[in-house]
């Protein structure tokens, strides 16, 4: 095993762990910081989405208690069923969209200047959403209806283009439609979890054969290095958004896209 490799993989590990939770654009920064490492291939790429299962993990461990009791209570309690339901809801149209366009995607959106116009873009659009913050009407999860669901999953279509973030899209979505910082940012943790076990899944399912046995260390380091990355991001963040706007994040958007549209025109 090549120490290059393993430090290849910590340090996707790394950026994975720290972006995938707040409105930056995982994708974006790992296509950055892929392109910088040399791994531009379609075994990198995959790679790439391997390590999105450690931060998965991170959200299924900290809201471990709370997704257990939601799987074990929806046959009885109608709150929960309603939970789970409006996940499913919320996470079809990415789905459908991303299952019909993900070839297209990868082939003409995964470069770094895409990424650098859509972080310049989404800044300004949390700008603007900030900007016109009204009074929210819905502040716990559970009053979350199928309609603000729907909404909320088709706002996450956007997040197909690299560098748009789809923790971004999510909670501009969840706040246009009515609910407050904590629980749109508490959604699109929720809301992480099919959408980011589907592309997971399909992705590995199609290019597991990329991958020698070399590899597994490499991707196993960088899965638990985003593991626990993504632990302390997600704690983090919704701390902050309970007492803070999301402009910081817009004016890092921006200040990212310019730097890479100057380093790699």
């Amino acid at each position: 095993m090549s120490p290059d490799l393993l430090l290849k993989g910590a340090i996707l590990g790394l950026v994975e762990g720290a972006t995938e939770f707040i409105p930056v654009s995982s994708t974006g920064h790992l296509i950055v910081v892929s392109n910088w490492l040399g791994l531009v291939d379609e075994r990198a790429k995959t790679f790439d989405v391997f390590i999105q299962l450690g931060a998965i993990l991170a959200i299924v461990w900290l809201y471990r208690v709370r997704l257990w009791r939601a799987v074990v209570a929806a046959r009885h309690e109608a709150a929960s069923r309603r939970f789970l339901i409006n996940l499913f809801v919320a996470f079809l149209p990415a789905a459908s969209v991303g299952l019909l366009s993900h070839h297209w995607i990868e082939t003409h959106l995964f470069n770094p200047r895409t990424v650098a116009v859509a972080s310049i873009v989404g800044g300004l659009i949390i700008m603007a959403v900030e900007a016109m913050q009204k009074e929210a009407r819905v502040t716990q999860l559970e009053q979350i209806g199928v309609k603000m669901a729907w909404w909320v999953g088709v706002a996450q279509c956007v997040a197909l283009i690299p560098g748009t973030s789809r923790s971004g899209a999510t909670i501009i979505g969840a706040l246009l439609a009515g609910m407050d910082r904590k629980t749109a940012t508490e959604y699109s943790f929720f809301l992480a979890l099919p959408t980011l076990l589907a592309a997971t899944g399909y992705k590995l399912a199609k290019s597991a054969a990329l991958f020698s046995a070399q590899d597994l260390l490499a991707l196993g380091l960088g899965l638990i290095v985003a593991f626990l990355v993504a632990w302390a991001v997600i704690a983090g963040f919704l701390n902050f958004v309970k007492r803070h706007s999301l402009f910081v994040f817009a004016y890092y958007r921006i200040a990212m896209g310019l730097l890479v549209l100057w380093i790699m025109p």
